[in-house]
C-alpha cells in the first residue's frame, strides 16, 4: 500500500471523529489493522495540514498529550479548537481522556 492510500485511509477515520471527541494515532493505526503504524499515522497527519476537511487537532498521543501541537499554526491553535469543542487541557495534555475518547471502528477491508 502506497503512502498516499495509507495518509488517505487515515483522514477518511479522523474526518469521522465526533465533534468534542479525540482518538489517538494508535487507535487510528488499529481501526485501520496496522496497529503498529502510529507513528505512520503521526506523519499523515502532519502532511494534512492544508486539507480543512480533516479536523487533525481531534488526534493526540495515546495519555491524551498534544503532540502534534507544534505542526499548528500559532503556539496554542490546537488547545483552542479543542477547547473550543468542549475539551479541558491542562499543560499540554486532555484532562479526563476517558470521557472524550473516541474509539474508532476496526475495518475488515
Amino acid at each position: 500500500m502506497s503512502n498516499d492510500t495509507f495518509f488517505e485511509r487515515v483522514y477518511d477515520i479522523v474526518r469521522q471523529i465526533p465533534y468534542g471527541k479525540v482518538t489517538s494515532y494508535g487507535a487510528i493505526a488499529k481501526a485501520l489493522g496496522t496497529a503498529r503504524s502510529a507513528r505512520m499515522v503521526g506523519w499523515a497527519m502532519n502532511a494534512s495540514h492544508g486539507l480543512e476537511d480533516v479536523p487533525a487537532h481531534r488526534v493526540v498521543n495515546r495519555n491524551g498529550l498534544l503532540t502534534g501541537k507544534l505542526h499548528f499554526d500559532g503556539t496554542n491553535l490546537m488547545q483552542q479548537l479543542l477547547e473550543s469543542e468542549g475539551i479541558i487541557v491542562t499543560n499540554n495534555q486532555i484532562v479526563d481522556l476517558e470521557k472524550y475518547f473516541w474509539q474508532p471502528e476496526v475495518r475488515t477491508e
